[in-house]
């Protein structure tokens, strides 16, 4: 069976740079997993899917000693006036919010729809991509507090 290694945590706890955005939680994913919920919420984004890498990787016979979720997101509004625009935006939807396990707790993160929109060249929305990013971001703040 192949093993994949325990990943670090940033120490500082918190990483902003051009394309990721991550903050540090001391919950664990599965504490984690309704204040997330509840944030987005709150925000207008709905969960559409949970996809837990563990498990998956689990059953394709590797291990993986990290916890690693990832959640699919959208605000249904955003979402359907930029395919309005671009129907290329379906590319970079949904959203994803990324929730792994350290010694500690964990760590939440996501790719900035800015930099995604940005590295594809989907410029029609600036100010509606900058109004989701303002949202996801604050989503995660919330779920990690």
């Amino acid at each position: 069976m192949l093993h994949l290694r325990q990943l670090e945590a940033d120490p500082a706890g918190e990483r902003k740079d051009n394309v990721i955005c991550q903050k540090s939680s001391k919950h664990s994913p599965q504490e984690l997993e309704q204040s997330l919920r509840d944030a987005a919420q709150r925000h207008k984004f709905g969960v559409l899917h949970v996809l837990d890498l563990k498990n998956t990787l689990h059953d394709k016979g590797i291990d993986l000693d990290n916890e690693v979720r990832i959640y699919d997101v959208c605000n249904p509004l955003a979402a359907s006036q930029s395919l309005r625009q671009d129907l290329a935006t379906a590319t970079v939807l949904p959203c994803r919010i990324a929730v792994y396990s350290h010694a500690g707790g964990s760590t939440i993160a996501t790719v900035k729809p800015t930099d995604l929109f940005g590295a594809t060249g989907l410029g029609h929305a600036d100010t509606l991509v900058q109004d989701v990013e303002r949202e996801l971001l604050a989503i995660i703040d919330e779920a990690a507090a």
